[in-house]
């Protein structure tokens, strides 16, 4: 269980911990004022010792207040002796704890003005009668109900048809869901009591063995413990939506289309937001029936989730261009499109790169949109595919022609794909040169060299440019790999 978070209380706020719900600050407050029938707001004493154990009320560190549920006060507030020190009649104070006594004869639990916290405020009760009494008196800054469940509720009628003895429970508990409850019973009802907690109570007491010191206690362990419960449920609720937005993400990485192809195909992806799955990068490789395998990995500016779903329309565009038979400067301007309309604002761009190699693997067309070269590495050789004729970023200028570059690959090889974030890293404690394209090329042709291939190439070679760079690499980063031979 997850420690509850606290805020330190003060005077002339009865909600300090942080949640909704303002605390009422007037007259009809006040301690020390009467203003006439209706209910009561006693303050009195109470021991404050003690840490509560598991399932009963021993004592509790004092909560610095749990939001109540926002209802409209009615009725006016009677003063009862034992207010807090130095304070004025008609001062206006707020406690630091307020409980709802829902009882139809509040009389018979003549303990409850002996109240006070453990920094000796007195512990603000206010009676109800009845249900619908108790509704308008749930304002924002009660933080524990007080319940006797011998009060009548309507529909006591159960599922199974029989009469359901926690009515009045299930109904405060539909009314005041954020509020800590303590259920009140006769000490020969104890099976009543015990299903009571079941049922969502924070606690029980036994009516005939009530005293102050143990209802004191009660309330501040009550209070505590559905803050502890409160913060163990937002804390669940924040690790399914963290795996829901993870299985989300790796639903939209690419699966590779290579089937029939004589490649091999390895990729690596890490994106630069801490703790997501997918960045602004993108990347996929497809098979057309021609025999031909069309390659791709862009980049959208930007580190965000909006750059990363851009990202992912992006590669699903392409894939879809691609098995529909278009290329070159058609398949690029489409997508400039694409990104034109889907972009939230028009300073967004991405950059691309697209390969498309012969069915024999011997030769390869180029395209590039501002993004940097492929790398290829022959007989223990890496060199940068030609980057001469490389167009603008697609989004950034309304450009409709980028060249298409003949390459020859040879009968063996591996052609590296990559995103900026990989040679953008430093070389060296502090320094201020980049990997760059060439140093690159240099550590690639290293590794192959020494006779890494395959998956292993890439994985060593991010290894050795966040080991250059001093850390982690802060940009997103997508590597592929195709090989032949």
């Amino acid at each position: 269980m997850s420690a509850p978070a606290g805020s330190a209380g003060s005077a002339g706020a009865a909600d300090a911990s942080g949640f909704a719900g303002p605390a009422r600050n007037t007259a009809s407050d006040s301690v020390g004022t009467a203003n006439g029938p209706g209910f009561a707001d006693l303050a009195g004493t109470a021991d404050t010792q003690g840490a509560p154990g598991a399932g009963g009320p021993a004592g509790a560190g004092v909560p610095d207040g749990v939001p109540g549920v926002p209802g409209a006060a009615s009725a006016v507030d009677v003063a009862v002796p034992g207010g807090a020190p130095g304070v004025l009649a008609g001062a206006s104070v707020a406690p630091h704890l307020t409980l709802l006594l829902i009882q139809d004869d509040p009389a018979a639990t003549p303990l409850v003005p002996d109240l006070r916290d453990s920094t000796g405020r007195p512990i603000r009760v206010r009676a109800a009668r009845n249900l619908t009494e108790a509704e308008r008196l749930l304002t924002d800054d009660v933080h524990c109900i007080l319940l006797d469940l011998a009060l009548p509720a309507p529909g006591c009628t159960g599922e199974d048809g029989n009469e359901d003895e926690l009515a009045v429970l299930r109904h405060v508990l539909r009314l005041a869901p954020r509020h800590a409850v303590l259920a009140l019973t006769a000490s020969g009802d104890a099976d009543r009591a015990a299903e009571a907690v079941r049922v969502g109570a924070q606690d029980y007491l036994f009516r005939d063995e009530l005293d102050g010191r143990l209802l004191s206690r009660a309330i501040r362990y009550a209070v505590e413990r559905k803050r502890s419960d409160a913060a163990e449920r937002r804390l669940a609720e924040g690790r399914l939506r963290a795996q829901e937005n993870a299985r989300l993400e790796r639903g939209l990485l690419p699966t590779p289309l290579l089937d029939g192809a004589p490649l091999r195909f390895a990729a690596r992806y890490r994106p630069g937001r801490s703790r997501a799955l997918l960045g602004g990068d993108f990347y996929d490789v497809v098979r057309t029936p021609d025999g031909i395998v069309h390659a791709m990995i862009g980049d959208v500016c930007g580190h965000g989730p909006d750059e990363a779903a851009l990202g992912v329309e992006l590669r699903i565009a392409w894939r879809a261009l691609t098995l529909a038979g278009l290329c070159g400067d058609e398949l690029l301007g489409t997508l400039q499109e694409v990104l034109e309309h889907e972009r939230d604002n028009e300073e967004l761009f991405a950059t691309l790169c697209t390969v498309d190699i012969d069915a024999d693997g011997s030769r390869a067309r180029l395209c590039l949109a501002g993004h940097p070269a492929p790398l290829v590495v022959r007989e223990g050789r890496a060199d940068l595919l030609p980057y001469d004729e490389n167009g603008p970023a697609i989004g950034m200028l309304p450009w409709r022609n980028w060249p298409r570059m003949e390459v020859e690959l040879g009968a063996e090889w591996s052609l590296l794909m990559y995103t900026d974030g990989l040679i953008e890293g430093r070389v060296g404690d502090g320094g201020r040169e980049r990997l760059g394209q060439d140093g690159m090329a240099g550590m690639v042709g290293r590794l192959w060299g020494e006779g890494v291939r395959g998956e292993r190439l890439l994985s060593a070679a991010v290894r050795e440019a966040r080991e250059l760079n001093g850390g982690e690499l802060t940009d997103d980063v997508a590597v592929l790999l195709l090989e032949r031979g």
